[in-house]
């Protein structure tokens, strides 16, 4: 298989992953961000992706609204343009 249908099968996998969480919440929040970017991810960015998706629902959604502080190892640009994207998401769904 080439490099490229590995890339783009993982970027399938992380996709549907993001999108069936458990937590209606958490498949709005990562899914859509998935949708919008994970085409441009190379393997280091799905990597870090995927070890933020590996976390609980539960933890992440606290993450997310503030209720917990977010743990240095995940406290990335990655996880402040996901929240970025998902407050982008939320004012665009209220107009």
């Amino acid at each position: 298989m080439r490099e490229n249908e590995l890339l783009d099968n993982r970027r399938k996998q992380l996709r549907y992953r993001a999108n069936h969480r458990g937590i209606k919440e958490m498949d709005i929040i990562l899914g859509k961000f998935a949708d919008s970017f994970i085409d441009g991810f190379d393997h280091s960015r799905l990597d870090e992706f995927e070890a933020l998706m590996d976390n609980n629902d539960r933890d992440l959604l606290q993450w997310y609204t503030g209720e917990l502080a977010i743990p240095a190892p995940f406290d990335t640009e990655l996880f402040a343009q996901i929240l970025s994207h998902a407050k982008t998401v939320i004012t665009n769904s209220e107009d």
